[in-house]
């Protein structure tokens, strides 16, 4: 009997020629884990998740129209309950031109819902009906997300309620414009399959914490989706409720996160090993305007370590506008600084 035929074959953590040579002399079956079991707990997983955030996730029916007027339906997507209270979250392009909103449950319950805000810089909106002691989901962290990671998306698709797609994480750190044309950065990709109605649904983990917000897919590509931060979405949504919109100091970088030299980092004494480098830049912003070059990598703000695109969104956020800046930065072999006045962003 060959390899191929022999059921007793496994795998062991010494590694595989030795898992082979084990069940051929023994024969014997061992706590190896084997190909149904693995699919088996991966099943187990996927189902798991689905009981538990299934009931929080809502098709978001939108239209213009009163009383005075025949309804017009302009779309459907989803969202997802985040507290118990009746706020959930969606993104902005679902509900950007709607006048009437419309959440329907899994349980077959329909509610009313209003816009409390909505970025379209992040292409998010967070919105409310009037009923308490609902299902909901947690939001997250995406920080510690990795390539390769399984996740789970849930939405509408289609108008199909409650429909489940599985795939893994295929890059982080992403860039997607909005419908506005404006840039969102740090964008999750992966391989769970969206349509249509997707929008607004949740990216959850084996464990059924959401890590993005489902936004977009690319119409000519196959399985190709993307999803917001659970990092952007929290402060996004901290931001919406208490503000009713997002207000945020603007440089006019666009950049992604580098790995720095370590030569570097222990010649300039830095406090970071990652950097953000300068990919492009507003003809008409303040870093601009205060020198700098595409190329440059970023390395602190006001004196506070940046390492990532999220570490200077989230600085800005409570930076006020208006207020110079020091801004730290790696040119070539050097480290530079320059003095950024911020200005409010559209």
């Amino acid at each position: 009997m060959d390899n191929g035929d022999n059921p007793n074959i496994f795998f062991t953590a010494a590694g595989d020629e030795a898992g082979r040579d084990a069940g051929q002399a023994g024969g014997e079956q061992t706590d190896g884990p084997s190909e149904v079991n693995l699919l088996d707990a991966y099943s187990r997983a996927v189902v798991a998740v689905v009981d538990a955030v299934g009931p929080a996730v809502v098709s978001i029916v939108t239209g213009r129209g009163n009383r005075d007027e025949a309804f017009e339906r302009l779309g459907a997507g989803s969202g997802f309950f985040i507290t118990p209270d009746g706020y959930l979250l969606t993104n902005h392009h679902v509900i950007r031109e709607a006048r009437e909103i419309e959440a329907a449950m899994m349980d077959g319950r329909r509610l009313r819902a209003s816009v409390v805000g909505q970025d379209a810089s992040t292409d998010l909106a967070v919105l409310r009906v009037e009923t308490s002691g609902l299902p909901y989901a947690m939001l997250g962290e995406s920080a510690g997300l990795r390539v390769g990671q399984l996740v789970i998306a849930m939405g509408n698709p289609y108008g199909f309620q409650s429909t489940v797609s599985t795939g893994v994480v295929s890059a982080l750190g992403r860039t997607l414009r909005s419908l506005e044309g404006r840039l969102i950065e740090n964008i999750i990709q992966h391989t769970a399959p969206l349509n249509p109605g997707n929008s607004g649904g949740p990216l959850l983990d084996s464990h059924g914490r959401v890590v993005g917000i489902n936004t977009a897919i690319i119409a000519l590509a196959q399985g190709i989706g993307f999803s917001i931060p659970a990092a952007t979405a929290r402060w996004v949504v901290s931001q919406l409720l208490s503000r009713g919109r997002v207000r945020r100091s603007y440089l006019g970088i666009v950049g992604f996160r580098r790995p720095l030299d370590r030569r570097l980092v222990r010649y300039h004494r830095l406090d970071v090993d990652h950097g953000v480098e300068v990919v492009s830049l507003d003809k008409q912003g303040p870093a601009q305007q205060a020198g700098l070059l595409s190329g440059d990598i970023v390395v602190s703000i006001a004196g506070r370590g940046v390492s990532s695109v999220d570490d200077i969104f989230h600085f800005l956020a409570d930076w006020p506008v208006g207020e110079p800046l020091a801004l730290t930065f790696i040119r070539g072999k050097d480290r530079r600084e320059v003095t950024v006045a911020p200005t409010e962003a559209d």
